[in-house]
């Protein structure tokens, strides 16, 4: 239930999505991303490999995680004779190819791409990511056609396409997160903290309501947790202080009552805990880059 919570809070964006072919014998050299970078095995087998030499293998309709930074390579099975190395990723708004040797001899081919994911404009769910992550997915129907129906979207670049892959790309973030504990993968910080039902009580309580006079000391009470060690494991889990968390989830929430009508400015900064709409006003504008009524405009 935790985690439902905080995938309500999720906020996703998707990048044009490159096609690399890759064919017997060869090898794909990657840059390190500059965000969390995904590979969905559309046809094939080989190895992603880390720059240690480190190799996960892949299998067709497998999903490969790559943190951010971590340069990589996409290689066949077999001995590697040739290779081509992309100094950068391609730049455009539709679906684009790569491809290292020659089509006719091709045996892997992978969507690859860019993806933006954070709760409530905070914590990005793969920030402390710092291995490689497979899971496989060839008994999901619905991973497949998540991946097809993006492709598509962006080759075709529709009005609301982005929209489309946005939320198709939640969809298949959500099947990822539930088969980590169960691959015994869970390598991702946050999502090994809500094992810790003290730790959870807390969460779930920012969570639901955001807008109490919630401080460290009482948190860390609902946790039955010292103050120090409350703060200590909260901030190790999700990168950001316990106050700061809840200030980044009132300001969603305040971005997402801006967009009815019927609420003003001032009744919404009451709302959500604030007695100043001028305190509101200056702690959503450092949030969003934009004071309320322009954000509303």
């Amino acid at each position: 239930m935790l985690l439902s919570k905080l995938l309500s809070h999720l906020v996703v964006r998707v990048q044009p999505f490159a096609l690399c072919h890759v064919s017997r014998g060869w090898r794909l050299g990657l840059p390190g991303p500059r965000g969390t970078m995904l590979h969905f095995v559309l046809e094939g087998r080989g190895i992603i490999r880390k720059p240690n030499g480190e190799k996960h293998y892949l299998n067709p309709y497998s999903l490969s995680v790559v943190p951010k930074g971590m340069a990589h390579l996409l290689e066949t099975l077999g001995k590697v004779k040739e290779e081509l190395i992309i100094d950068s990723p391609p730049k455009g708004e539709k679906v684009c190819q790569i491809v290292a040797g020659p089509q006719s001899e091709r045996e892997l081919v992978l969507a690859c791409g860019l993806v933006h994911a954070r709760f409530a404009e905070s914590l990005g769910i793969f920030d402390y990511l710092n291995d490689i992550i497979t899971v496989d997915f060839s008994d999901s129907d619905h991973v497949k056609t998540i991946f097809a129906t993006i492709l598509t979207e962006q080759r075709q670049s529709l009005t609301g396409s982005d929209t489309v892959s946005a939320a198709l790309m939640t969809s298949c973030l959500v099947h990822l997160l539930r088969r980590l504990p169960q691959t015994g993968d869970a390598t991702i910080p946050w999502l090994i903290a809500l094992e810790d039902n003290r730790l959870g009580r807390a969460i779930g309580k920012i969570l639901d309501e955001p807008n109490s006079n919630h401080t460290v000391e009482s948190l860390a009470n609902l946790a039955a947790m010292s103050r120090s060690v409350f703060a200590e494991k909260f901030t190790s889990a999700f990168g950001y202080p316990p106050m700061h968390f809840v200030q980044k989830l009132r300001m969603v929430q305040a971005a997402k009552l801006l967009l009815q009508d019927c609420y003003s400015i001032d009744h919404i900064a009451h709302k959500i805990g604030y007695s100043s709409r001028s305190h509101f006003s200056a702690a959503f504008k450092k949030q969003f880059g934009k004071s309320p009524a322009d954000y509303r405009r």
